[in-house]
């Protein structure tokens, strides 16, 4: 018999040997196997719910243009001496556009937006702090965001100041509740505080980011937001780019900004270029530790359970001594030895692995359904926790193989 063909016969031999020892203590194996599969179960748990919010952050990112700027007094997310530094800055306003307008060779869309919190209602329902912006026509080519029904704004809307508006998705949904929902807003009228302002569109819906809801806002002209809430607020101008020219763009709106606002060369800008990849960027950096820990806890369950397999394996080469002491004796060697327990102890834990995992999945998606957290599984998180769990099993499993496959053949058959 060749050496491979011999090889594959005793694993073939351990296999059942060892199943067969299994199977004789179910209750010791069974408690063990859980211990690997509560282990396993964490982790990819973990792990499917931090990916779910991971990708829904994203995604919600994404909302903000791939390709865009953000021209605005403040950072979307600053340290709180930096809001002291920002609090005095100059207003972003009107010369702002007009420069970026006239001046920017790079830009491919530019759209002001001011916001104010106001009532927005429709016959005997009011909607309370409903986030008004005002934009322009150029709106959806920064956002990414268009309308779902009836249109958006158009060029005409904010030169001639006109009381029109497209509402959010949410904003449209509980208004017109009574009068079938979203779908029937365009064509009516509603009051803006006390404005009357005609619906001409529905914007597509957006979702939820950071728990505030994108869809619960209203867009009208620019020029009518000026009108009905003031001009001198400071505005936010979005300046879209072409594929791959969002670093350059950056560098020409920071010279055109530094020169409208007067801003001395060795002084640091008194404006801010928001951007989607900072959002992510600061995100990742506040979850990077959550997640550490996360993983951290899981895999400290994982070793609990390695110990739980260490300690069965022991047992289990005190009580079979003799049979290994008759299998030495009958010509077995140590590595035929070594190779059945490093089995047994290698399918307690890929069984709990596997079991694991499967509960781990169940787990995340019940966490998915009853809460407003998501979750999300790549196929490498499944193989970290089957692949970690065969480890885990094979690492704790080895000493005790190895106690086994040392024994003396002769004082193993004297074992009682």
């Amino acid at each position: 018999m060749s050496a491979g063909a011999r090889l594959a016969s005793e694993i073939v031999e351990n296999v059942g040997i060892a199943l067969d020892g299994l199977a004789t203590h179910r209750l010791r194996t069974f408690l063990t196997t859980l211990g690997m599969a509560i282990g396993v179960m964490t982790v990819i748990a973990i792990i499917a719910i931090i990916q779910g919010l991971n990708k829904s952050f994203e995604a919600q990112v994404s909302t903000f243009g791939a390709h865009t700027l953000y021209v605005d007094k403040w950072k979307w997310m600053t340290l709180s001496d930096e809001w002291w530094q920002m609090r005095n800055r100059k207003r972003i306003g009107k010369p702002e556009l007009d420069a970026i307008v006239n001046e920017s060779k790079l830009a491919t869309a530019v759209a002001p937006t001011s916001r104010a919190m106001a009532t927005v209602s429709f016959r005997d329902r009011t909607l309370s702090d409903v986030r008004v912006e005002g934009t322009s026509e150029q709106y959806p080519l920064t956002a990414g965001n268009t309308a779902d029904r009836g249109r958006f704004l158009v060029g005409g809307d904010v030169e001639a100041a006109r009381s029109v508006a497209v509402l959010g998705f949410e904003v449209a949904d509980k208004l017109f509740a009574d009068a079938g929902g979203a779908h029937a807003a365009v064509g009516s009228t509603v009051l803006i505080g006390s404005r009357p302002f005609a619906v001409v569109g529905v914007m597509a819906r957006r979702g939820r980011m950071l728990g505030m809801s994108m869809d619960s806002n209203v867009l009208i002209p620019w020029s009518s937001f000026g009108r009905l809430f003031g001009a001198r607020r400071s505005i936010t101008i979005a300046v879209a780019a072409e594929p791959g020219q969002l670093e350059a763009l950056e560098d020409e709106l920071t010279g055109i900004l530094r020169r409208v606002r007067a801003v001395p060369p060795d002084k640091r800008d008194d404006f801010t270029l928001n951007r989607q990849d900072q959002l992510l960027k600061i995100y990742n950096q506040l979850t990077g530790a959550l997640y550490g820990v996360a993983v951290g806890v899981g895999l400290i369950t994982l070793i609990v359970g390695g110990i739980g397999i260490m300690n069965i394996m022991l047992v289990s080469v005190r009580e079979r001594t003799r049979e290994i002491g008759v299998r030495r004796a009958l010509g077995a060697r140590r590595r035929t030895i070594l190779m059945q327990f490093m089995i047994e102890a290698a399918i307690v834990a890929v069984v709990g692995g596997a079991l694991g995992t499967l509960a781990g999945l169940v787990v995340a998606q019940i966490v998915a359904l009853l809460s407003p957290l998501t979750a999300a599984v790549t196929p490498s998180a499944i193989g970290l926790g089957l692949g970690f769990s065969a480890v885990v099993g094979l690492v704790f499993g080895s000493w005790p193989a190895w106690q086994a496959a040392k024994l003396d053949p002769v004082e193993a058959l004297r074992y009682e």
